[in-house]
């Protein structure tokens, strides 16, 4: 499972923090930027019980090398409302204490709802194959945490706004493929992102989502908090067996 190129990125070290944060020019001049502020805005119960994540696919669109994105500044010159992500990863074997020294990939879509490393096709029709935008990969700290700064992800035709997660453990052993729900509703920062310049008209709820219509306990909804002036945070409790 990549170990040998995983380790290898380790040692070249992770992409530096950095990064200068560009606004999103082109939501700026079609988009009504909102002075709503989203408190404490949804609550997986995987965050606050001991419920394992749902296994869900990996979707058309998995990172081709994960191993090559050792990074945690995912953004890569995408533009769009700035969104932090914290991660915590617990082990359901044992009483979902937080889980050390894992892999964690996550990928999503931009503001516009396309993924890097694919496109040209039926499905995406812009081509983004050769960029690689809006992945990464962290190893949890000894809280189990793994922070993210990205944007808010936008959506595309059938899926709700989500993000996709995978869980190795050390040796590159998969423990977890499964995908992060936003908080819908009146107040929510979906809501309020509005679906940056493509608006909502046609957009997939969590409850018609393909993915988690079936979550009727909420275990995959983050924790989304924020505002667009100041950017979201996310957070999410990932239970897994280890």
């Amino acid at each position: 499972m990549e170990r040998k190129s995983f380790l290898r990125s380790l040692m070249v070290g992770a992409v530096s923090s950095g990064v200068l944060w560009e606004a999103c020019k082109k939501d700026d001049a079609t988009t009504t930027v909102s002075t709503e502020t989203v408190s404490n805005s949804g609550s997986g119960t995987s965050s606050s019980t001991c419920a394992v994540a749902p296994t869900e696919t990996e979707g058309p669109f998995p990172t081709k090398t994960p191993s090559g994105y050792v990074r945690s500044d995912i953004t890569d010159g995408r533009t769009g409302y700035k969104m932090t992500a914290k991660l915590t990863i617990a082990n359901v074997n044992n009483n979902c204490a937080a889980l050390a020294g894992v892999i964690v990939d996550v990928w999503h879509c931009d503001a516009e709802g396309n993924y890097s490393e694919y496109g040209g096709s039926g499905m995406q029709s812009t081509n983004y194959q050769s960029v690689h935008f809006l992945r990464g990969r962290q190893v949890t700290d000894a809280d189990g945490l793994v922070t993210f700064t990205s944007i808010f992800p936008g959506w595309y035709s059938g899926r709700a706004t989500h993000i996709h997660v995978h869980v190795y453990n050390a040796s590159g052993t998969s423990l977890k493929v499964t995908q992060i729900a936003f908080p819908e509703g009146t107040g929510s920062a979906v809501a309020i992102v509005n679906g940056y310049s493509k608006g909502m008209t046609g957009y997939t709820t969590n409850a018609k989502d393909n993915v988690f219509s079936d979550d009727t306990n909420n275990i995959e909804v983050a924790t989304v908090t924020g505002s667009i002036a100041a950017g979201f945070d996310l957070s999410m409790k990932i239970n897994v067996p280890a």
